[in-house]
């Protein structure tokens, strides 16, 4: 096997001017793929155009996106094929990182938060995974989220939701994929050194009516000190490449979150009844078993696959 497989391959990331989005493209670049990035802001766009520049590399295809316009989504994707010929690879990655208790919350809250880091991962596959389908070669697709995707928190509540549907959503479309031949993983990543902190200052003026407190600006930039203590965004997006070539459903890329995992097991395990099961029961979760393992061999399941 080559040791650059996906020299050539091109690939779309969402929020890929900054942050771990930046470190994706960076890392791919590297390995010798080409790019379609969306971003936000032209200064952060420059940016990123002048390290590619500097780098020698083919420059990117940049396409500016709020990915919750799904009529522009739908665009970009049509500009990328258009561009390239093909798509071969889906990362989204672009969200916002917006907290507050959630018995707070108002609607706005939760249409803003659940909208970009739910719904924008649902524009992202529904516009590309057609192109990507009728690709040919590798092709993968890469939903990050966050390891608040496993770990709740108090002021977490509709990030946290947003990254548990993420992940649900990921695990299952994996087993979709694989008949295609296309691969696809859920990435978790932990604390990274990015400017995540600051997304509580771009609420978009359409969902203004929040519930929760105001924080003041002094507050969020203290509470910004504890991402320079994180992982560089380009070992994530190195980690990101390494899980892709080898097919990992799975990615997690912090080691320091052992202990909440052994925890989390524990206390499920300790919440399973010390009971026997029924034959009847067994016997279906058993063939639900077997359909995930013959899905992810490429199997198409059927509901009658089931009972």
């Amino acid at each position: 096997m080559s040791d650059r497989p996906w020299e050539g391959r091109v690939a779309f990331i969402t929020g890929a001017v900054t942050g771990i989005g930046l470190g994706v493209a960076q890392a791919f670049a590297d390995a010798g793929m080409r790019l379609a990035l969306s971003y936000r802001n032209e200064d952060d766009r420059a940016h990123t155009a002048k390290w590619f520049a500097d780098k020698r590399y083919e420059p990117p295809l940049f396409l500016k996106l709020d990915v919750t316009d799904r009529a522009r989504f739908a665009e970009v994707a049509d500009e990328v094929v258009a561009h390239f010929g093909e798509v071969h690879v889906l990362v989204n990655n672009a969200g916002v990182s917006v907290f507050g208790p959630t018995d707070e919350a108002s609607y706005d809250d939760y249409d803003w938060i659940m909208g970009v880091n739910f719904g924008g991962v649902v524009n992202g596959l529904v516009s590309f995974l057609p192109k990507i389908k009728a690709a040919s070669g590798r092709r993968h697709v890469v939903n990050i989220a966050s390891m608040a995707a496993f770990l709740p928190g108090p002021q977490a509540g509709i990030y946290t939701a947003s990254k548990f549907a993420v992940r649900g959503l990921t695990e299952s479309l994996r087993y979709n994929l694989a008949p295609h031949g296309i691969g696809c993983s859920l990435c978790c990543p932990a604390l990274t050194r990015t400017n995540a902190w600051t997304s509580a200052l771009k609420r978009p003026d359409g969902f203004g009516g929040s519930g929760f407190p105001d924080v003041p600006r002094e507050a969020l930039e203290q509470f910004g000190t504890a991402f320079e203590e994180g992982m560089d965004p380009y070992e994530v997006g190195a980690k990101i490449l390494a899980g892709m070539t080898a097919q990992k459903g799975l990615i997690l890329t912090h080691p320091e979150h052992g202990p909440d995992f052994e925890e989390a097991h524990a206390a499920i395990m300790a919440a399973l009844p010390v009971e026997e099961a029924p034959a009847g029961r067994l016997k279906i979760e058993e063939l639900r078993r077997k359909a995930m393992r013959d899905a992810e061999a490429g199997l198409i399941i059927a509901l009658d696959d089931l009972t």
